[in-house]
């Protein structure tokens, strides 16, 4: 709970140590992240065989693939992010970046592409991380920006 950890130092009044477990967890996230994206994306060609046997399923899950390894990284700094902005009580911040971020920009762009420039499963998903890396952008703005 990464969240209390920053709103505790806060509350005691330690914003150094609220700074160094901001940079201890993003750290942390960033190598997890490149980790995990990387092995996926080393399997590209094996994984689809873990849903199915189709040569036509494992060629488009091959073809994901890209996509999943972004996913993993943005959804792992944006879930950090919004913690940290969770622990510092600004939890109405948070929820606007949400609204901005997807509903104002992810969702539309992502109906877009899958059904105007037909696209479809991959059209979505480029649109929903298109959201996701604006909330990650914003949140990492919001924090950047903290004293």
């Amino acid at each position: 709970m990464f969240n209390a950890r920053v709103a505790n130092e806060l509350g005691a009044g330690n914003p150094r140590a609220a700074r160094i477990s901001v940079y201890a967890v993003m750290t942390l996230t960033v190598l997890e992240a490149i980790m995990i994206s990387s092995t996926l994306f080393a399997c590209q060609h094996v994984f689809g065989y873990i849903f199915s046997n189709e040569k036509d399923v494992v060629d488009y899950v091959t073809n994901m693939a890209p996509l999943l390894c972004l996913s993993v990284i943005l959804d792992s700094l944006h879930v950090v992010l919004s913690g940290i902005v969770r622990g510092c009580g600004w939890q109405k911040v948070g929820a606007y970046v949400n609204l901005v971020a997807f509903y104002l920009c992810g969702i539309p762009i992502a109906a877009a592409l899958g059904f105007w420039v037909q696209l479809r499963g991959k059209g979505l998903w480029i649109g929903i991380q298109i959201g996701a890396f604006c909330q990650t952008a914003l949140l990492t703005l919001i924090t950047s920006c903290t004293n």
